[in-house]
């Protein structure tokens, strides 16, 4: 049984009219932090801690910045190298159970981040220009459930042109 009910939120996205890409994501991260967002989140909580996009950055090709995010500010630019890097560059969602198995490839921006989902932002022409990247204190908070259901409100609020089947890492 999937740990989060998307129901309600996939109800109200369906009546949300896309405005500009700015106003539809702080739309999208309102929706989905005020039914999955934790102030005080644990490792025992399989629960959101912090939910945000990051789109390539316009002035140095080699990085992305924060657009916008939920609950607080986060790493901005980050490098590619990262799995928000990587779900952008390949068009690719991902689950990762537990951060700590990407080593040099996890861009730690709050050292009690332990498990990631990144889903890729695609635009009418088919190419990647950014991502969703949700975090949890906890191990093994996200799965494929999440990732298509994100990827459903995505699409409802204008801000990907497509879905992706995630790649999944387990630890």
């Amino acid at each position: 049984m999937p740990l989060r009910d998307y129901s309600s939120l996939l109800t109200s996205a369906r009546s949300y009219r896309a405005g500009d890409r700015a106003t539809s994501m702080r739309a999208f991260l309102d929706l989905t932090w005020s039914a999955f967002g934790d102030e005080n989140p644990s490792s025992e909580r399989k629960t959101i801690s912090w939910i945000g996009f990051y789109e390539r950055d316009h002035q140095d090709a080699a990085q992305m910045i924060l657009i916008d995010r939920r609950p607080k500010p986060a790493c901005s630019p980050i490098g590619l190298h990262g799995l928000c890097g990587k779900g952008m560059l390949e068009s690719t969602s991902y689950i990762v159970d537990d951060v700590r198995t990407l080593g040099a490839n996890y861009v730690a921006c709050d050292p009690r981040d332990q498990s990631e989902l990144v889903v890729p932002l695609i635009d009418e022409k088919g190419e990647s220009f950014g991502v969703l990247d949700v975090d949890s204190f906890a191990i093994t908070a996200f799965d494929e459930h999440d990732a298509a259901q994100m990827q459903q409100l995505l699409l409802h609020f204008g801000l990907t042109g497509r879905s992706t089947p995630p790649r999944i890492m387990r630890a």
